[in-house]
């Protein structure tokens, strides 16, 4: 049985006959349901709370309170667009975003695309390593311990695993992110505030604002995460057909990252709101010891570990993805070393480069708030690239976006272009003396 067959099979199980299934299974039926409807979706948008993305998550709770709620609400949806989207281009056109772009546009603007990748992907997946072995010295264990058997571990899981096995993997990775949610309980939040800021919208106008503002869609809207959900879907060995299911997981699993990314800012809004901006993930951890006790420090360190340990994999991967589907060579998970070099030669380059730097004294702080501005950055070239694709109809048919969901799409891309461009220019407006 193939990778595809398999897939086919688990996504469709068969309908048993009315009144034949015992109500007592049937909470285990639809746990079925969801593990068979979750993949490359809820893989690639949780692997966006990675370190840096709960520093950043955590930078706002702690430096606006609850004023960037609604602005996260504005982010959430763009995230489902834009993973809808991905998605839609592998299932439908059995390749993925690095590949469309190779064959729809320029050797220049491939280069282009894969370079913006490959720029804002090596901090992060330095940072990734770094926040492993932030967790685990919150809980008395230092990084030099740590990192080398993780990267290891990650390393071992894609090049001796099938797609399949690595997918199963990340989703059980996955659920260390519902310690955040219990960690915002208990913290106690001000609950009218937390609704207020949900459907109010709060604006300051200030560097500092914007900045976290750009900060927050390039960890939530991150390019590698379209590259990495394209990439999964073909990997995975999805048809056209599978597309219902396949885009159901990618809406799920953008409101499902981004309903846990709302909850650290929660909890740590509801500590520490208006002491400053976070220096990492880890401080916030410490953070919310004084007011929500042992448990949720423990709790938001767990969840750290289990983020980063998602990301440090899907990130190289995402990259290897892209360069590979570039140069037209072989590239999946389920092949061997010999059938894909440069797919597990680059992705081996990563997790090696990775763990090293986070092993010596880099600056994590400017590193993480550096990556997260840089994909802030860089997601309007991709996104850019994804909308044009996705309004092709010579590429997709009566797949490619209809008039309202354009319209909807490039409101997206122009709003992001425009908070990455006010950043940009109030940046060089600082390093002339003019901010």
């Amino acid at each position: 049985m193939t990778a595809r067959d398999l897939d086919t099979t688990v996504a469709t199980p068969e309908a048993p006959a009315a009144g034949t299934v015992p109500a007592r299974r049937t909470g285990w039926r639809r746990i079925t349901m969801v593990a068979a409807i979750a993949g490359p979706g809820l893989v690639a948008a949780n692997a966006g709370n990675d370190a840096a993305g709960i520093a950043t998550y955590a930078s706002a709770g702690s430096q606006f309170a609850y004023g960037t709620l609604f602005f996260m609400v504005l982010v959430t949806i763009a995230l489902v667009m834009v993973q809808e989207m991905a998605v839609r281009l592998g299932a439908h056109t059995g390749k993925g975003l690095g590949a469309l772009i190779r064959e729809q546009f320029s050797l220049r603007l491939t280069a282009l695309a894969v370079f913006c990748l490959l720029l804002a992907n090596t901090g992060l997946v330095v940072s990734e390593f770094a926040g492993i072995g932030a967790a685990f010295e919150l809980l008395g264990v230092p990084k030099w311990a740590v990192i080398p058997p993780a990267a290891i571990l990650l390393w071992s899981l894609v090049l001796f695993g099938s797609y399949r096995w690595a997918e199963r993997i990340f989703l059980i990775m996955s659920l260390a992110f519902f310690a955040y949610p219990i960690a915002m309980i208990l913290g106690h939040p001000h609950w009218g505030e937390v609704g207020k800021h949900l459907v109010v919208p709060h604006v300051e106008p200030s560097k500092d604002f914007v900045l976290l503002a750009v900060a927050l869609i390039g960890t939530t809207v991150s390019p590698y995460m379209q590259f990495y959900a394209a990439a999964g879907v073909v990997d995975r060995g999805a048809k056209p057909e599978d597309y219902r299911l396949i885009k159901l997981d990618a809406m799920l699993g953008a409101v499902f990252a981004c309903i846990i990314s709302l909850t650290i800012i929660i909890a740590t809004a509801a500590a520490i709101g208006g002491t400053g901006p976070l220096a990492s993930a880890a401080q916030a951890a410490e953070a919310l010891k004084p007011v929500a006790g042992q448990n949720a420090e423990l709790l938001f360190a767990l969840g750290l570990i289990g983020a980063s340990a998602l990301a440090g994999a899907v990130v190289p991967l995402s990259a290897s993805y892209a360069i590979g589907e570039a140069a037209g060579v072989e590239r999946s998970v389920s092949r061997s070393f010999r059938d894909a070099p440069l797919f597990l030669g680059l992705f081996t380059a990563q997790i090696v480069l990775g763990a090293v730097v986070a092993m010596t004294p880099v600056d994590v702080i400017q590193l993480l708030i550096g990556t997260q501005v840089l994909q802030g950055l860089i997601s309007p070239i991709v996104l850019v690239y994804l909308l044009v694709l996705t309004n092709r109809r010579s590429l997709l048919g009566a797949a490619a976006n209809g008039p309202r969901y354009r319209i909807g799409a490039t409101i997206v891309v122009v709003g992001v272009a425009g908070m990455s461009t006010i950043l940009l220019v109030q940046t060089v407006l600082g390093w002339l003396g003019l901010g």
